[in-house]
């Protein structure tokens, strides 16, 4: 088979790439290693930047988004047992949307297969060939049978462990912060705390409380690298939630059944150099950014954007200055984002016993509610940077 990219991944990154290319006239070929259900099950971040969902509103596959998302104006911090309410919003004029990825992706593979464009699951031992030549191949299998992409260039959208990472040279530098903690995350059958997603800054560590709808909620726990889901059942997990997120002035967090659990360690990663020949790394597979401030799904999209906007004026023009312009003009917003997980991350949580930290962190987290200048720049990026190269339909 034939085809001018081979995008290795159906999530964020790949799905949107491949629905810019379709709509510049460009074919693509979608390689995914997991069946579609478990694709579409994947529970994964949850609040999309305003800039996201006018991207997607443009793509034509937000219908279900402007009619199901819950649209936020900023969110709650809360502290020494008081709740307040950053609203970013009333600064901007702009929102921060709660929309599942598991519901983006969906709405990407629906679009995709109503308007018949190759998109392969269950691609079983992907390999990508030399990436230094005029073009590249993929081989593949499903059901046991070996098949052969040829693509004039190979997008790597499968994750920090994809086969994309293993074709980029030994000499290309990856930069890593690993954190001593890791988030214990829920979903809950219950109602939310408060009408917007809420940080708990407690002196012996984070709580999170955010919602996946009405009766929902997606709820974290700082805990140790180390932790053992099995030294965690239901009711040290409510307790837990209810100590860190106590406050005078809300009531109580309601607990429930908890139907899904999961720990992630926090890391942050930036990969230097996020292309090689005819090889481009979106998304995770380029960079990790930790959960605090929910930025890794909006960055995989700007990625696709600017990709997407670069192989456009090659089929186009025949310039390739953008293609070899690509990390570079991708990396200053992840590194952007980069800053503001950073100082999301070390303000609310525990690093030390030092109480001298805790002053140090309260002390922020006093001038973020105080000050309107801080709570303009928090803003600006939570609800979403402007894309280095938005996307436009040629």
């Amino acid at each position: 088979m034939r085809c001018q990219v081979a995008i290795i991944g159906a999530g964020p990154a790949g799905l949107s790439l491949a629905m810019m290319l379709h709509r510049q006239g460009i074919d693509a070929v979608v390689l995914e290693a997991r069946d579609e259900a478990h694709v579409r099950a994947r529970v994964r971040a949850g609040v999309i930047e305003q800039t996201t969902v006018d991207t997607l509103t443009e793509l034509g596959v937000a219908d279900r988004l402007h009619a199901q998302a819950l649209r936020h104006n900023g969110f709650y911090l809360r502290f020494d047992r008081h709740t307040h309410h950053l609203d970013f919003h009333r600064l901007t004029g702009r929102n921060a949307f709660v929309y599942g990825q598991a519901e983006i992706v969906a709405d990407l593979i629906d679009a995709r297969t109503a308007a018949g464009l190759p998109l392969v699951f269950d691609a079983a031992d992907v390999e990508i060939g030399p990436t230094d030549g005029p073009t590249t191949e993929v081989t593949y299998t499903v059901e046991g049978r070996t098949h052969r992409l040829t693509a004039d260039f190979v997008a790597g959208c499968d994750g920090f462990h994809g086969v994309g990472r293993t074709r980029l040279p030994s000499s290309v530098r990856t930069i890593e912060r690993v954190y001593p903690f890791a988030w214990l995350g829920i979903l809950a059958r219950t109602t939310p705390v408060t009408e917007e997603g809420m940080y708990c800054a407690h002196p012996d560590g984070l709580s999170v409380h955010s919602m996946r709808g009405t009766h929902i909620t997606r709820q974290y726990l700082q805990v140790p690298a180390d932790t053992d889901l099995a030294d965690w059942p239901d009711e040290r997990i409510w307790a837990e939630l209810r100590r860190r997120s106590a406050s005078d002035d809300h009531p109580e967090l309601q607990t429930g059944e908890i139907f899904d659990r999961s720990l992630a360690p926090l890391r942050s990663v930036v990969t230097e150099r996020m292309q090689h020949g005819s090889l481009f790394l979106l998304g995770d597979a380029a960079h990790i950014v930790p959960p605090t401030g929910a930025k890794g799904l909006n960055l995989a999209v700007s990625d696709a954007s600017v990709l997407s906007h670069a192989l456009g004026v090659f089929y186009r023009d025949g310039d390739r200055t953008l293609l070899e312009n690509y990390t570079d003009t991708a990396l200053p917003r992840i590194w952007q984002a980069q800053n503001f997980s950073w100082t999301l991350t070390s303000v609310l949580h525990r690093f030390t016993d030092d109480p001298f930290d805790w002053g140090l962190r309260r002390a922020k987290l006093n001038r973020w509610v105080a000050s309107r200048a801080e709570q303009e720049a928090l803003g600006e990026v939570y609800l979403g940077l402007p894309f280095p190269t938005p996307w436009r339909p040629e």
